[in-house]
């Protein structure tokens, strides 16, 4: 940067900060330049900087491949990034939006030779709004910053954003209220609208000297979510608050994201999203509210490899003055997953909060109602309940002969409103991640391929995704009209029992990480806790369609057993 500035026609009196952290977050813009144009108007220019020599094109809105110390993964397009830290800066902060500072992002990879990737037409959105600077691109940067700073900054910019109340924007509080307004998705019901108005009084009350959590259990479809979503928008736009919607699995945040902007491409909300391990270096107290759906699936440590941070309930609960947490212990799916009543309840109390509890429980928004629930269980042998059929409820449930007719049947349901789709316990290896051309799910004449490369997190609404099948990890947290279950050997049916066969999942799941290592110390509690593991995977699989589930088990034996348990209406 230091050649690129090194021009007599930029003014020495520029203002240049490195390495700002961007409030409420763990970002920091690595370059900015600050100035006026030719009308003395103020200007920032922010450079995100890349030492990338390559990258790899992927089919996933703003994302692409890079190599990092440990290997090539996925990450956001640096154009991406660079607007994305502007529309941050342009909704939160009263200094930018009150004062009209004008914010100018673009991207430097210095390392970087051309290719047909980091500016190929895939990304032309974004790269339209902060273009894209290569190695052999220096002069055109010198212009870029000259075209936008005439002046040196004679009126301490920096300063004034450093210094800036950090407040939501009318144009953004007001673009969500029109978001949901008329929204059937986020139509709220009963116990979800009690719920949601204890929220809003604890939410008016917290300070940093008034701490408070709540603590809000429901299980599937009982409108966790829909109350989540709520409050986000009311305590931005009604009461002017820092929110953040906040899960561990991106899926629930890009649909979400998705069905209130009635797009697919990330957009200017996409900052009030967040990951559930950002947490980890913000200030205290720096959120008003932070919403935690899905918190049933918070882990310890951060990081891809786990190793950052201390613990991510207590993160949580530090960096607000009302932390709420959307919980249902029975959707505990991996072995890293610590969320829990008692979790959170223990880090609240350190922490001097006031600790509120809250139940979604009669609003089970499927046909079945909770008595569907309470089959299943009994079913699963999670628990004994006197739910032993199906008699009475409207809901319908098939154990279908073979994948290929499960798949049609869930195909011509999606025809209604694209609200059908398959998903399968996690018993197949992700072979077409390398190999594309070949499938991963092969029973028979049937063959499928993971859900994963193609649509990612947007799976569960992508049109053409209804042919894939998907996972846990795409679909939790998420509701359908009809779920279609390919329940793999994992679980199996053998002398009068329900069984489970950890051994049986594929090596490319993650959900069974530590279960081996675990199985040499302590075998009886590794798998108990596979166990549980295992049938808390298929009652979650088996609870997202609200209308309908229709299963196939690869185990022919359990597939009898599910007859059996249904010929029990007669």
């Amino acid at each position: 940067m230091g050649a690129v500035l090194n021009d007599s026609e930029i003014p020495s009196d520029s203002g240049i900060s490195i390495e700002y952290h961007i409030p409420q977050t763990s970002k920091r813009i690595d370059f900015l330049i600050t100035g006026q144009n030719d009308n003395q108007e103020d200007q920032v220019i922010i450079v995100e900087l890349k030492q990338w020599e390559s990258a790899e094109l992927t089919d996933k809105d703003a994302i692409v491949k890079t190599r990092f110390q440990h290997g090539v993964a996925e990450t956001s397009h640096p154009s991406y990034q660079a607007w994305s830290y502007c529309e941050l800066l342009n909704q939160l902060n009263e200094t930018v939006y009150n004062e009209d500072i004008r914010l100018n992002p673009c991207a430097y990879l210095h390392n970087y030779i051309e290719d047909d990737v980091i500016r190929n037409d895939f990304y032309k959105f974004y790269l339209d709004k902060a273009p894209v600077f290569l190695k052999q691109d220096k002069d055109k940067l010198n212009k870029f910053i000259k075209s936008f700073v005439k002046h040196g900054d004679k009126s301490n910019v920096m300063l004034r954003i450093e210094n800036g109340k950090i407040k939501p924007s009318k144009s953004l509080a007001d673009s969500l209220a029109k978001m949901l307004a008329g929204n059937p998705e986020f139509i709220m019901l009963d116990e979800q609208k009690i719920v949601f108005e204890t929220a809003i009084q604890l939410a008016k009350q917290s300070s940093s000297s008034n701490k408070n959590v709540l603590i809000v259990q429901g299980g599937p479809g009982t409108g966790k979510s829909v109350v989540a979503v709520n409050l986000l928008v009311h305590l931005i736009q009604k009461l002017g608050l820092i929110a953040q919607y906040v899960t561990k699995n991106a899926a629930p945040r890009a649909v979400y994201e998705a069905k209130l902007t009635g797009s697919m491409r990330k957009t200017a909300i996409s900052n009030l999203f967040s990951g559930s391990g950002s947490f980890h270096s913000i200030d205290k107290d720096s959120f008003n509210t932070l919403l935690v759906d899905e918190a049933h699936r918070l882990n310890a440590k951060s990081g891809m490899f786990k190793n950052i941070g201390e613990n991510q309930v207590k993160e949580i609960i530090d960096a607000a003055s009302l932390s709420v947490f959307f919980i249902d212990e029975d959707q505990k799916v991996t072995f890293s997953d610590i969320g829990s009543k008692e979790e959170i309840t223990k880090w609240a109390t350190k922490a001097n909060a006031n600790i509120y509890y809250h139940a979604l429980e009669s609003q089970f928004r499927c046909n079945g109602s909770d008595g569907y629930l309470a089959w299943l269980d009994n079913v699963l042998e999670i628990r004994e309940t006197a739910n032993t059929n199906l008699n009475e409820l409207d809901y319908d449930f098939r154990v279908i002969s073979n994948p290929s007719e499960l798949r049609e049947l869930i195909v011509e349901k999606n025809k209604i409103n694209n609200k059908a789709r398959i998903v399968a316990g996690y018993c197949w290896n992700w072979v077409s991640k390398n190999k594309p051309d070949q499938f991963d799910i092969v029973i028979d004449d049937f063959e499928a391929k993971w859900n994963l490369a193609t649509d990612g997190s947007l799976w569960i609404q992508a049109p053409r995704s209804v042919s894939e099948v998907g996972c846990i990890h795409t679909c939790q947290g998420l509701e359908l009209d009809y779920i279609g279950v390919i329940i793999g050997d994992d679980l199996i049916y053998k002398d009068n029992e329900v069984l489970t066969q950890p051994e049986q999942r594929a090596k490319t799941d993650k959900s069974l990480s530590g279960f081996k290592n675990l199985l040499k110390t302590n075998p009886e509690f590794a798998y108990s806790q596979a166990d549980a593991i295992i049938r808390n995977t298929y009652r979650t699989l088996m609870t997202r369609g609200m209308k309908g589930c229709y299963i196939y088990c690869t185990d022919k034996a359990l597939q009898d057993y599910f007859k059996s348990m249904l010929n029990l209406i007669a």
